[in-house]
């Protein structure tokens, strides 16, 4: 019991990791660097989408307090660095080249067409730029078992391939380089375990947020589209 009890001391997680072979350790060590990568990417991606989603709220009530959604086009200069913003930007532009070509060759109705193409494409760029970084945190996700496995393999056929060199097997000779090759397989995990969560919850809030986005798109138009029926009929 005594040299159990004293083994049983100097073992952990960095011993584990001085008995794994060279391949393990450059996996560990990669993994490492992954794991910093992913907890970069879900903090930042988080802070980015509520800051998108706190600059679109004062945005649509500022819109929503102007009177004329054309009429403050005429005035401003949308950012584009606010997905609202970008959006309004788009559609209005959209609507008054259209206007400003009607008197050759187009009819008036068709600006409203032209603004509502506008913003679906605004759309489907602004959907993308939320999306950003997702996948390489997905990758980071779905390939740290991998890495970890492979370790894992490679350190077991490395241990077994070292006692069939010798004339003698042993528990105690094998068990060392084992226990280093499955610490592989516990890095890979703690790096895929809290990014999977992390991944789910950013692209739940990704999907809610370009929802929001279509509805304001949607708003923007049927607001564009009342406006052009009101001048013309004016």
């Amino acid at each position: 019991m005594i040299p159990i009890l004293a083994q049983s001391q100097h073992s952990g997680l960095l011993s584990y990791f001085f008995l794994s072979n060279t391949a393990g350790q450059l996996i560990i060590l990669a993994l490492g660097v992954f794991s910093a990568i992913a907890w970069t990417v879900m903090f930042s991606k988080f802070m980015e989408l509520n800051n998108l989603q706190n600059l679109n709220l004062d945005f649509e009530s500022d819109l929503n307090d102007a009177p004329s959604l054309l009429d403050l086009a005429r005035q401003v200069d949308f950012s584009d660095s606010v997905p609202y913003a970008a959006l309004v930007g788009d559609a209005t532009q959209a609507y008054f080249r259209a206007v400003e070509l009607d008197s050759a060759s187009l009819d008036r109705e068709n600006a409203v067409s032209y603004s509502e193409n506008a913003l679906r494409r605004a759309v489907a760029q602004q959907s993308i730029f939320y999306e950003k970084k997702m996948v390489l945190l997905a990758s980071i996700v779905t390939g740290a078992p991998f890495m970890g496995l492979l370790g894992t393999v490679w350190g077991v056929m490395d241990a077994f391939g070292a006692i069939a060199l010798e004339s003698s097997a042993s528990l105690q000779k094998l068990a060392p380089g084992v226990s280093g090759a499955l610490l592989t397989t516990v890095a890979g995990l703690l790096v895929a375990i809290p990014s999977v969560f992390g991944y789910n919850f950013l692209l739940a809030v990704t999907k809610k947020r370009v929802i929001d986005l279509e509805n304001f798109a949607s708003s923007v138009a049927d607001r564009i589209e009342l406006e052009d029926t009101l001048s013309r009929d004016t």
